[in-house]
């Protein structure tokens, strides 16, 4: 809209108001969904736990960064594990440990509101049945099911279950001009919380998924022929198309190309 009334040579209210009725009436703006309050409420959930999730990791690797330049070398050390593998390596260094016990109390306070979240999260999707359908499919878990829920919000307002990749930003772009006709990298346009939620949910399908499926095949073949890369973003898109299909129809997640092509 700027870059349209930014044609006119005078500007004024007047032409201002003229500019945007024309390119209303010339249909260059579609109408925007409108999210119900309690898919409003879903996302608000969702970024805390990611927050306070990256604030934590944050942290972490911060002390690892810092200790190694003193040759205190942290190692592989989980999250329950991690704090007191600090202590035992600045045992030895009273400076140190002064300086680490804030950042450990932070951190230990950050990881107890993480659970809280995380209750509260795994509470909302074993109430919900969608959600609870959607994690019938391999990869999704219950964060990639309430990502999904909250950003689809209502399925119906796509023609189509194919258009669900194109929303998420999971499409290649096209340079198409006369005679070149270019295919690029994804558009990434839409929700990118939700497309990296299916980014992730592809990941493990493909390389953590110990049960076989008509989908782990169709990726696997593409990563035979285009690499692993492109066939995890393909598997992303085409887990969205999959999911939408499944909240519309009621149904899960079919495993056999058997129970596909019957259906």
């Amino acid at each position: 809209m700027k870059a349209a009334l930014s044609a006119q040579i005078n500007k004024s209210d007047r032409n201002d108001a003229r500019g945007i009725a024309q390119m209303m009436r010339v249909g260059l703006y579609r109408p925007v969904h409108v999210k119900t309050l309690a898919s409003q409420k879903r996302p608000m959930l969702l970024t805390s736990r990611q927050l306070l999730q990256a604030k934590a990791l944050d942290i972490e690797n911060d002390l690892r960064g810092t200790l190694r330049n003193f040759g205190l070398k942290v190692g592989m050390a989980g999250t329950v594990k991690f704090e007191a593998r600090i202590r035992e390596l600045v045992a030895d260094h009273p400076d140190l440990a002064a300086i680490v016990e804030p950042l450990l109390i932070a951190r230990r306070v950050l990881r107890e509101q993480l659970g809280v979240l995380h209750r509260q999260l795994l509470e909302m999707v074993r109430h919900d049945e969608v959600c609870r359908r959607l994690m019938t499919t391999p990869g999704v878990g219950p964060v990639v099911a309430l990502t999904f829920r909250a950003t689809v919000d209502v399925p119906s307002r796509f023609t189509s279950s194919k258009a669900v990749g194109a929303a998420f930003g999971l499409t290649p772009r096209r340079q198409q001009s006369g005679e070149i006709d270019r295919m690029g990298g994804i558009s990434k346009c839409g929700d990118a919380m939700m497309r990296e939620m299916l980014f992730e949910a592809a990941l493990v399908l493909m390389t953590h998924s110990g049960k076989w499926s008509w989908l782990k095949a169709w990726g696997m073949k593409i990563a035979r022929h285009r690499g692993m890369k492109r066939a995890i973003v393909a598997v992303a898109r085409r887990l969205a198309v999959i999911m939408h299909r499944m909240w519309m129809d009621g149904t899960e997640f079919r495993w056999s190309s058997k129970e596909v092509a019957a259906a």
